[in-house]
This record gives C-alpha cells, structure tokens and sequence, in this order.
C-alpha cells in the first residue's frame, strides 16, 4: 500500500501526525527506516532548501523550478511541499540544528547525505549565480555531515560553473594515477549510482534526477581522461 502513495502523500501524512507545537526537527527523530528514510529525505531537502533561501537574501522563481526539476510535485501534493518548505522557514531552529539532526537521522548512510548535499547544490545554481554565502552554507553543511573537503570540492566542480572544469576533480582521481586505476575509479562511481542501488538505500524515485545528472557528469569526465590518454 506504501509504494503505491506518493512521497507527497506520505509527507503530508507525517505532519499531520505531528503534534500541536511540534516542528519538523523533531519529525526526523521517527523517521529512521525505509520507505520512511526517503520520506526524511526529502524533507531534508527542502527544509535545508528553506534555510539556504536566507544565505542570498531571497527565493526565485529558478531556485523553485529547480527543486521541481528533482522532486515532481503533482497538483493535489503542492500544498503540501509548500507546508514543509514554510515551517522551516518559520522555525527558530538554525540552519546548523537541523544539519546536525538530518546527520544523525543518516547514521551509516554516508551517500544518502552527499546525495543530500548535491540537492542542496542544485537548488543553490538555479539562478545561475554561486553566492559566497550559499558557500558558506553548503561548506558547513558538509562539514555537520562528515563530507571531507576533497569530496566537497568534487561536487561543486559538479555545480559551480565558475570553478575551473577538472576532470580528474570531478571523479575524486588524481593525474598522476594510471589509467586503469581511474578506470576502476569510474566503474565503481556508474556501479554504484545505478538507479536500483539508489532506491535501494533510501533515494525517493522522485528524485533520481540527481542522479542522472550525476552520472553524466562522471561520464563526461571519464571520456575527457580517456580521451587525453589515447
């Protein structure tokens, strides 16, 4: 019966379940298992979204349009996206608190908190412009979540259209190492982003856009190496 509810349908669920005067960070502490994680996930999502709206001052329409390109919201479901995105607007609890929840709520499941994180980043290029501010944020966040600065600047030379385009960066090799070990490097990335191996660990279906974005990037980057080293 689960599988056959939207995500949406199932978030509204949970926060009506909520008690009076209860805010979202205490929604993540029962969200622990699948399908429930992939609920917490996008509801991490878009109440880490809300809080980086503040960084550069403003929501765009762009900003909006992009978490549509990764989360399809059906009509009926809109209001609901919409209730979770304004309590965590409204919440006094900062940016760090909620960080460091969705952090122990993904306990063990380091990937679905870089597959956060890329959603963060998605969000953050939807206007084009990479604010220093929505840096900083981003940098914290990955910070709460154990994310190593090598890692993080890989996924920003994902994203971030003004850092200097470095095959090697976005597939986390250095050019010092030989082609087959990047090759493995490469395989092991398209293994493990397979969609099956996503949904498998919490990645709601809605938002595998991610990670077809993802994996173009990393094949992109391999046939540039690969390329180079014919």
């Amino acid at each position: 019966m689960i599988r056959n509810m939207s995500i949406w349908t199932r978030i509204t669920d949970a926060l009506s379940a909520l008690a009076v005067g209860e805010g979202l960070s205490a929604m993540f502490d029962r969200l622990r298992k699948p399908p429930e994680r992939s609920i917490a996930f996008t509801i991490a999502v878009i109440a880490l979204g809300a809080k980086m709206a503040k960084a550069d001052g403003q929501v765009t329409r762009d900003e909006v349009t992009a978490f549509r390109e990764v989360f399809h919201i059906a009509p009926q479901d809109e209001a609901g996206a919409a209730r979770v995105f304004n309590l965590a607007r409204q919440d006094v609890a900062g940016f760090e608190d909620y960080a460091g929840r969705i952090e122990g709520q993904f306990v063990g499941h380091p990937d679905m908190l870089r597959d956060l994180l890329e959603g963060l980043f998605h969000i953050a290029m939807a206007d084009g412009k990479y604010h220093p501010n929505e840096d900083a944020f981003l940098e914290r966040v990955a910070q709460i979540f154990n994310i190593s600065e090598r890692e993080f600047a890989r996924i920003r030379a994902r994203f971030n259209p003004s850092s200097p385009h470095d095959p090697y960066t976005v597939l986390g090799v250095t050019p010092d190492m030989s082609i087959e070990q990047i090759r493995a490097t490469w395989r092991s990335l398209a293994r493990d982003n397979h969609p099956d191996m996503l949904i498998a660990r919490g990645l709601p279906e809605e938002a595998l856009q991610l990670a077809h974005k993802r994996m173009a990037a990393i094949n992109r980057a391999w046939d540039e190496i690969r390329d180079k080293a014919a």
